[in-house]
């Protein structure tokens, strides 16, 4: 393990790190398939690109952008975050890139955010987390509700992917939701 930040029992999350462009991580940015429900694979996505990103993120104290890594393999399958921390208003929101397509469906998105939320109400010490999905993004909506997240909303027609424009549902949860739902969790660190 390469410096671990947060443990679960199949993964760890850590800082993203600049050899992490040397595996598949532009890749998964320039796959159609992969991106099909984000607002990513509108620009190509360049080496350089991603070198500013990582740098940024290893500096930023209002994004907690964390490379999600495969414990008995140590291989990055993707990345989460808790982006625009705001100090005041305690709260942030949540994002998520499976990258390796091999991993999709066996619940490593679900162990990975549950360690990222837990820390960020823990740690972080925020209220609130939220995040948006495009309304055909079924899975992303699944994860939301099994994070203990309620829907919230709808940003009718705000996004535009794949030819067509769709909505955005919105999701968010308190602390208090989420320990409700998650009360005898482990200390992930």
């Amino acid at each position: 393990m390469r410096c671990p930040f947060l443990i679960g029992e199949r993964v760890y999350l850590r800082g993203l790190e600049l050899s992490d462009l040397n595996g598949n991580y532009i890749a998964w940015l320039n796959d159609a398939q992969v991106c099909q429900f984000n607002s990513h694979h509108v620009f190509p996505y360049s080496k350089e690109a991603g070198e500013s990103y990582i740098k940024h993120t290893q500096s930023s104290k209002q994004d907690l952008i964390l490379a999600i890594v495969v414990k008995h393999t140590d291989q990055h399958i993707g990345n989460i975050a808790l982006q625009c921390i705001h100090p005041i208003y305690r709260n942030a929101e949540y994002a998520i890139l499976l990258g390796e397509k091999e991993y999709w469906g066996q619940g490593y998105s679900k162990e990975a955010s549950v360690l990222l939320i837990q820390h960020g109400f823990l740690a972080l010490n925020l209220h609130r987390i939220y995040c948006g999905t495009s309304a055909d993004n079924v899975a992303m909506q699944k994860l939301a509700i099994f994070m203990g997240m309620k829907e919230e909303g709808r940003r009718r027609e705000a996004m535009y992917k794949n030819g067509k424009y769709v909505d955005v549902v919105e999701y968010g949860m308190t602390v208090e939701d989420f320990f409700n739902k998650y009360q005898n969790l482990p200390d992930p660190a």
